[in-house]
């Protein structure tokens, strides 16, 4: 009987171990595959044209600033040519009116106004002279009319020749100058937007990279937007890798990864750039149990590779954190 109680009391202590076990918490770990990529940037004309010279070649080492190739327009050259007259002369239509008059244009109105008040002196008193003899009728009467209406005329002419002067004087009204102003900086404008596409036909490296495809050769057409040179990255090699809902809690932006390649044993470190906001695939009926451990979400992880290895479309093995679980 007493035997018969020891026994019980030990297999309760195995089976509360048992039960302890499965109850503390384990941990797994678990990778994910993706292929490298690299960050590219296509370089081409803004506007159609042909190209001239063709400055790289792939695989070239290039840097901010380097010229990869010329491009040009048959019209290019003349429509500079014509902006720049334009603004020529509208630039010195502004400075004149700015300036006002010159004085020999005033000492010119000066001695026309002076001709034509002495013009209308000589008639009115050719008019005055006239009209005690016309009322005697020693005159006769179109006599008169033909001085009354050229003592008119010399007024009128001597009243212009005034204004004119007042005005050479006074020089250009403030909307005058402010008009001639915005014509002569629209001129300048068009000038700087054909000196822009002149600038724009000769294509830089905007990165530090390697020309990873050369897309046209001299002589050829492109259009706008065209890609004509490709630079790429290999020093910012990234991975898209797809993980499951179960991982996804334990990973965030910012966080640390490492990666390998096939045959290599050295750890590539990585760094979580962005995490897909949807699953890859989404059922349209009530997902199983089953259907839902399918569920996977892309994650983009980017690495520093000052050594080169991770070359674009190699495939990478990266190591997923430590994910914790209760086992059954």
């Amino acid at each position: 009987m007493e035997h018969s109680r020891a026994f019980r009391r030990s297999m309760t202590a195995v089976l509360l171990g048992v039960s302890a076990s499965a109850c503390r918490s384990a941990t797994s770990t678990s990778t994910a595959v993706g292929t490298l990529e690299m960050i590219e940037v296509d370089v081409g004309p803004l506007q159609p044209a042909r190209a001239v010279r063709v400055l790289v070649n792939e695989g070239d080492v290039v840097r901010v600033g380097d010229t990869l190739a010329v491009f040009s327009t048959p019209t290019l050259a003349a429509s500079t040519a014509q902006a720049e007259a334009r603004a020529d002369a509208a630039g010195q239509n502004a400075r004149d009116i700015a300036r006002g008059a010159r004085p020999e244009e005033i000492a010119r109105a000066e001695a026309e106004l002076r001709a034509a008040d002495a013009d209308a002196e000589r008639t009115a008193a050719d008019l005055a002279r006239l009209e005690p003899l016309a009322a005697s009728s020693n005159v006769s009467r179109a006599t008169l009319d033909a001085a009354r209406a050229g003592a008119r005329m010399a007024a009128a002419r001597r009243d212009a020749a005034r204004d004119v002067l007042a005005l050479l004087r006074a020089g250009a009204r403030r909307e005058q100058r402010e008009v001639a102003a915005a014509e002569a900086r629209s001129a300048q404008a068009a000038v700087q937007g054909a000196r822009a596409s002149a600038s724009d036909l000769v294509l830089l490296s905007t990165v530090d990279g390697v020309v990873s495809s050369r897309n046209v050769e001299p002589g050829e057409v492109l259009q706008a937007g065209q890609s004509a040179i490709t630079v790429g990255q290999p020093s910012r090699p990234w991975a898209r890798i797809y993980v499951s809902q179960f991982v996804l809690p334990h990973l965030k932006p910012g966080d640390s990864l490492t990666a390998r390649l096939d045959g290599d044993t050295t750890r590539y470190r990585g760094r979580i750039a962005a995490i897909a906001t949807k699953a890859e695939f989404t059922p349209r009926v009530a997902l199983t149990e089953q259907e839902r451990a399918d569920l996977l979400f892309g994650v983009k992880v980017e690495f520093a590779d000052p050594t080169a290895r991770l070359r674009a479309g190699l495939p990478v093995t990266v190591q997923l954190p430590t994910a914790p679980r209760d086992q059954p």
